[in-house]
C-alpha cells in the first residue's frame, strides 16, 4: 500500500527522465541532473554498501555531473520485501537485491544460486555469473520491467545460533531466519530446522528477542548488522552463497541518452571490480573480528563434518528440479566441475 500510494502521488506530477530540451526560460531546468535513487538494505560499510558509494562517485565523475546518484542504505527507503515493487513502479531507479529475491518475483531460475554446495569455489561461481548462464538469467528479468546490469558478491555463508552447530542433527528444532526462498526453506527443513522468513532489517531484533534461534549470512553481514552480539556460536560451513544483481528500472534505463548509459555502464564495471575485490577480504576480516570479541565461538567444520553436511543437503538439488529446472542445475554443475 505504501508503494502504491507513493506511485499515485508521483503520477500527479510531471516526470522528467533524461535531459529535456531548453524551451524559453526553461534552460535552467534543462541543466538539472538526472537523479538515480539507489536503495539497498545493508550497512554502508558492508561490501554492497561500499560498492554502491563507489558507483555513486564514479557515475557523477564520468557523466561530469549530468547524473546525480542518491544512495539510501540500511532499508532507509524500503525493506527488502518492498524494494523490487518500488523499482518496478519507478519510485527508485536502481537496486542490488540478493538473488533470492527474484524467485518470488516469478523468475525462479535465480533460486539456483541458493542451492547448498552448488558452488565449490569462487572460481566456479565466477564461471557461472560471468559466463553465458549468468547473462541468460539477467535477460529473464526484462519481462518484469527490470534490466540486469551486473552481479555483485557477498561471499559464502556461515551458520549461527545460540548452540554449537557441528553436525546436521544439531539443527533439530531450531527456528532459523531465512530470506523468502523455497530453496532456503527446503535447506533448513533438510537439516531438521524450522525456517522463518524475515526481512533483513528484522533479523537482528528477532535474534535478540528469541523469535528465531539462528540464521545464515556471510560474516560481513553478520558483523555490520551486529548479529554476532546475539549469537553465541558461528560455524564456518561455506554451505551456500549470497550474491546480488545490480538492476535498474528498464523503462528508465532505456530512456536515458545513449552516452549517459555508456558512461554509467563504465562506472558500474569499475564499481563491480572493486566490489568483488573487497567482498572476500571483508568477510575474512569480519570473521576474525567476531572471533576476537570473545563473545562468539567460531568453529570450522572438519572434513568429516563437512561431508555429513553435504550428504544432508545435496538432496535439495534434486528436490528443487521441478522449480528451478533440471537443465539449469545440470548446466551449473557441469560449469562448476570444469572450473574448480
Amino acid at each position: 500500500m505504501r508503494i502504491k500510494a507513493a506511485l499515485a502521488a508521483l503520477a500527479s506530477l510531471p516526470i522528467i527522465i533524461g535531459l529535456c530540451a531548453a524551451v524559453g526560460t526553461g534552460s535552467a531546468r534543462a541543466q538539472a541532473p538526472i537523479v538515480i535513487k539507489f536503495s539497498h538494505v545493508v550497512a554502508p560499510g558492508a561490501p554492497k554498501g561500499l560498492a554502491a558509494e563507489r558507483f555513486r562517485v564514479l557515475a557523477e565523475q564520468m557523466t561530469r555531473g549530468r547524473v546525480k546518484v542518491e544512495v539510501y542504505p540500511n532499508s532507509q527507503l524500503y525493506k527488502d520485501k518492498e524494494e523490487l515493487e518500488a523499482l518496478q513502479l519507478g519510485a527508485v531507479q536502481m537496486l542490488a537485491p540478493s538473488l533470492a529475491k527474484f524467485g518470488p518475483l516469478g523468475v525462479k531460475e535465480f533460486e539456483a544460486f541458493d542451492l547448498p554446495y552448488i558452488f565449490p569455489t569462487k572460481a566456479a561461481l565466477n564461471a557461472v555469473t560471468e559466463g553465458p548462464i549468468g547473462r541468460s538469467l539477467l535477460r529473464k528479468l526484462e519481462s518484469k520491467g527490470l534490466t540486469g546490469l551486473a552481479y555483485w558478491d557477498n561471499g559464502f555463508k556461515v551458520m549461527s545460533a545460540n548452540r554449537p552447530l557441528h553436525d546436521p542433527a544439531d539443527f533439530r528444532g531450531l527456528r532459523m531466519r531465512i530470506q523468502g526462498s523455497k530453496v532456503l526453506d527446503a535447506q533448513m527443513r533438510a537439516l531438521g530446522a524450522a525456517p522463518q522468513v524475515l526481512a533483513f532489517s528484522e533479523a537482528y531484533p528477532a535474534l535478540q528477542s528469541g523469535v528465531v534461534d539462528g540464521t545464515e549470512n556471510p560474516p560481513s553481514n553478520m558483523l555490520t548488522q551486529r548479529m554476532n552480539e546475539v549469537q553465541k556460536h558461528v560455524t564456518v560451513s561455506n554451505h551456500g552463497y549470497l550474491g546480488y544483481a545490480v538492476i535498474v528500472n528498464k523503462k528508465f534505463w532505456d530512456g536515458l541518452p545513449r552516452d549517459i548509459r555508456a558512461q554509467l555502464e563504465g562506472a558500474l564495471r569499475e564499481a563491480t571490480t572493486y566490489e568483488k575485490a573487497i567482498a572476500q577480504r571483508d568477510n575474512e576480516r569480519a570473521l576474525e573480528t567476531i572471533r576476537k570479541t570473545g563473545k562468539t565461538t567460531v568453529y570450522t567444520l572438519t572434513p568429516e563434518q563437512q561431508a555429513a553436511w553435504r550428504r544432508a543437503l545435496l538432496p535439495v538439488q534434486k528436490q528443487m528440479e521441478g522449480r528451478i529446472g533440471p537443465e539449469l542445475i545440470e548446466s551449473i554443475n557441469r560449469t562448476t566441475a570444469a572450473n574448480r
